[in-house]
């Protein structure tokens, strides 16, 4: 059981934190930057919920922000060494990566089919989702890169991977299935010129 006595401490007014492990780093390195693009993550799915989604898909994004937590743990504590214990109880896992491709497939199949790309938008549900899910890439971009100094569950990187395509799909699942999507228009792109005087 977690319990916060006290909410600051001083502790990070030198620009370091502490990782689960207790090593300490500075608040610029790759892990504290992964880490709180999931945390953002999961504040934009907060905004979704507070935007009253259907029912649905409020019964999913409520386990989803369990699951970005989960996510951030796994991130926060470094992989150990060989032979040393894992001081995570339980990281992310493939059960996990395939319960996301589930959901993807379920919301796909009912889905308008696709004509043209979609722009961010339609219900306000929709592009709070919309915006979880461009956070969420940022996420997975910022793991990859902390991939590349100290290896990262693979599970994890994979399961941020679907994550994103599940909320794409969800955001098209708000917008009543896809039938108030926004389209995506080439060459639209230039806001009509003021009239008048303005």
């Amino acid at each position: 059981m977690v319990r916060l006595d006290r909410i600051y401490t001083g502790g990070g007014d030198a620009g370091e934190t502490s990782l689960g492990d207790g090593s300490r780093v500075s608040k610029l390195d790759p892990r504290i930057a992964a880490g709180g693009a999931v945390d953002e993550t999961s504040c934009c799915l907060g905004l979704a919920l507070a935007a009253s989604p259907p029912a649905n898909l409020a019964e999913i994004i409520k386990p989803l922000q369990q699951l970005l937590f989960d996510l951030g743990a796994d991130l926060c504590v470094p992989l150990p060494a060989p032979g040393q214990k894992d001081l995570l109880p339980s990281r992310i896992s493939p059960e996990h990566v395939a319960r996301l491709e589930k959901l993807i497939d379920h919301f796909t199949d009912q889905l308008q089919p696709l004509s043209s790309f979609i722009l961010p938008g339609g219900s306000q549900a929709a592009a709070f989702i919309h915006l979880a899910r461009a956070v969420c890439r940022r996420a997975e971009v910022d793991a990859l890169r902390l991939h590349q100094q100290h290896p990262l569950n693979p599970s994890l990187l994979i399961a941020l991977n679907r994550l994103s395509d599940l909320l794409f799909v969800m955001a098209r699942a708000a917008n009543n299935n896809g039938l108030n999507d926004v389209l995506w228009q080439p060459g639209a792109g230039l806001p009509p010129a003021p009239s008048g005087n303005q």
